[in-house]
């Protein structure tokens, strides 16, 4: 169900809003690329610019920022008089996935992906996209290769998904789906709010069986910087709601109690 954010409406602009609109053409898919950001003035340009880099060039560019007010909506007006945003928001919302599920509703693309205001996207990162894109027409979503501190992250292994989440390399920067699958899973569930993420996989993987692919180690998309939401999070917090959604997807109540004990046991020396 659609969020009506226009009540609240406080500044937008962008390519879009002079009606300028960019399409698919041929074997040149349109991708949307999402930015969500609120408060990260610091490193956000870094990330537009990774952005706008990049060697394919048939993609248009959503940023969704939660009311900053630290100079990151300072930025996106810069490049928006540059002419290189095709739609930018500024208003306040109900958390992350909240921002997810505005830049979901305003994405045009064939593809769709989120590259968050601390990370960055390599500059083949798309044309490698496309390069899956049309040559497996039958995959739903695409896991690219990720960098992070501890080295790169890379393959889509589902059949992990009951007990870990572990099954693929990262959701920003890593993850494009198609817009029709994407329609099909519907939005992030606002109930979780830390890992909403977790449960739009299962449902996209578990419920609606879409199928997908991971690209090789070497065909990185971007880069993960450490600091940022999930790493954020508290260990016991984060494992009682990863607990709830697969308990709320109907997963087997021995397995999600064996995962959750396994899990414990994994981390106990951090406590």
């Amino acid at each position: 169900m659609k969020t009506d954010h226009n009540k609240n409406l406080k500044v937008h602009g962008g390519l879009r809003r002079r009606n300028i609109f960019k399409e698919s053409k041929d074997k040149n898919p349109l991708i949307t690329i999402i930015t969500v950001v609120k408060n990260n003035k610091k490193y956000f340009e870094e990330t537009i610019n990774s952005i706008l880099e990049q060697t394919y060039k048939n993609f248009e560019y959503i940023v969704i920022d939660g009311n900053s007010n630290d100079g990151t909506l300072e930025v996106i007006k810069k490049y928006d008089n540059l002419n290189l945003i095709d739609y930018w928001i500024s208003e306040p919302d109900f958390g992350l996935y909240d921002a997810f599920n505005k830049g979901l509703n305003l994405a045009r693309g064939d593809m769709i992906g989120f590259v968050n205001s601390d990370d960055i996207l390599l500059k083949d990162a798309l044309k490698i996209l496309v390069k899956y894109y049309n040559n497996y027409p039958d995959i739903n979503f695409v896991f690219g290769a990720v960098k992070k501190h501890w080295g790169v992250l890379y393959g889509y292994k589902p059949w992990k998904i009951y007990f870990t989440w572990g099954f693929y390399p990262s959701h920003s920067t890593g993850f494009f789906i198609k817009k029709e699958a994407s329609k099909i899973i519907g939005l992030y569930n606002l109930k979780y709010k830390l890992s909403a993420d977790y449960d739009y996989f299962y449902r996209m993987i578990i419920k609606h069986k879409l199928k997908g692919i991971g690209t090789k180690k070497n065909e990185l998309f971007g880069i993960f910087r450490r600091g940022g939401f999930s790493s954020k999070q508290n260990f016991f917090e984060h494992t009682a709601e990863c607990t709830k959604i697969r308990l709320d997807n109907g997963q087997n109540k021995l397995m999600v109690l064996l995962t959750f004990i396994t899990k414990f046991i994994f981390n106990y020396r951090r406590f």
